[in-house]
């Protein structure tokens, strides 16, 4: 089974089909919303993994060696984890054991929900390629380019939610199959010392570094990758009791129902008997963001921590999370009820909040327009300044 990346097709791997068939019956899919897969937005890994192994069930594949590139790797250690009797091999290509920060995520996301596709787009060849292969090679660089275009944007913000809540460092430990991390020598995106941290953590596992490449490797490097793939896979079919599988090439897109899992990790409401401290840090780091949550933590002193302990049980750990509202809907009573009292620090915290939540700037000068004529025009006028300078600094797709 090949797993593509974020804002890539299957066709990120055709120059690996022709060799890999050879030897091996091949499975390759879309990510929800990409390609030719339908647009049923999918924000975990755990989902994701999830329609897999339902694909996989519905063709009556029990085990499957696994190659996944970025979020398709980050699939991969979670198939690892958690179906282990299924997996006889695993690859993960231009992969990590954590992928940035979640804010960093759920910032792209914020302008890709703002601002559309397009500019990240035309970035694209500077993260995915070598600069000497982007000039050589402008008709793969534009596939690239329309690749990302032509992703479903809601599908592609979940996608980036998936990376913000993926951290697999404390269990890779628990990865039990073979594996090979595969890593571009001058990968930017996924640096080296990530692959290096996979295969730390991973007991049964190995470097492999291809020269000349960034992050889409397999495009940029086929040949190496191919038989890099093929070494490994071919070692550990042979030390697998299953044996090789048939070779006939099979493609095939995600089934886009939901899972049992997938229903499961799409709530964000904690368990009746959840520890309201841990649940509400949860809540609070996805809506605020990692690096306010920290900064917060780090003025706490004696004389506010008991403050602080508070909020954070009974506004994020209960309130946040009840069952009620919806995060978005949350956030219109929230930017609302600050508006109006003049709270507008705060204010600013939840404009980056709301944004964060699904709130379009459109949507957020809508909830102030009202307050306007509820609340007061100066609450609503001190309201915009803030608001607008948030929006222009969350949604800058500036370096």
């Amino acid at each position: 089974m090949l797993g593509p990346g974020l804002g890539t097709t299957w066709h990120m791997w055709d120059r690996q089909i022709p060799e890999l068939t050879r030897h091996w019956r091949v499975l390759r899919y879309d990510l929800p919303g990409h390609g030719g897969s339908p647009a049923h937005p999918a924000d975990s890994t755990e989902a994701l993994a999830a329609r897999l192994l339902t694909t996989l069930d519905g063709l009556g594949i029990e085990r499957f060696g696994y190659v996944g590139c970025s979020l398709g790797g980050a699939i991969g250690v979670q198939l690892a984890l958690a179906a282990p009797h299924r997996l006889t091999t695993l690859a993960l290509v231009s992969s990590s054991p954590r992928y940035g920060s979640p804010d960093a995520w759920r910032q792209r996301g914020v302008v890709v929900r703002t601002k559309g596709l397009d500019s990240l787009a035309r970035s694209t060849p500077e993260r995915w390629f070598t600069p000497g292969f982007a000039e050589a090679q402008p008709a793969i660089v534009e596939w690239a380019v329309q690749m990302v275009r032509t992703t479903d944007p809601g599908c592609y913000i979940a996608a980036c939610e998936a990376f913000a809540a993926f951290d697999a460092r404390d269990s890779l430990g628990g990865v039990g199959v073979p594996t090979l991390v595969v890593t571009g020598a001058e990968d930017d995106t996924t640096p080296p010392n990530e692959a290096r941290a996979l295969v730390a953590g991973i007991p049964d596992a190995r470097l492999a570094m291809v020269p000349g490449a960034s992050h889409l490797a397999p495009v940029e490097q086929p040949a190496a990758v191919t038989d890099l793939i093929i070494r490994h896979a071919t070692t550990t079919w042979q030390e697998s009791a299953a044996g090789p599988p048939p070779p006939s090439p099979v493609i095939a897109p995600v089934p886009q129902q939901p899972s049992a899992v997938a229903e499961l990790e799409s709530g964000v409401f904690a368990a009746p008997d959840r520890d309201l401290y841990a649940a509400g840090t949860k809540v609070r780091r996805e809506v605020l963001g990692d690096a306010l949550v920290d900064r917060v933590g780090a003025e706490t002193d004696d004389f506010t921590a008991d403050f602080e302990d508070f909020a954070t049980r009974y506004a994020w750990g209960d309130l946040w999370s009840r069952r009620g509202m919806d995060r978005r809907t949350r956030s219109v009573v929230t930017l609302t009820a600050l508006a109006a009292r003049g709270h507008f620090e705060e204010l600013a915290v939840h404009t980056r909040a709301a944004l964060r939540n699904g709130l379009t700037p459109d949507e957020i000068k809508e909830v102030l327009l009202h307050t306007g004529v509820y609340c007061g025009l100066p609450a609503a006028r001190s309201a915009f300044d803030v608001a607008q300078r948030v929006i222009r600094e969350e949604t800058s797709t500036e370096e």
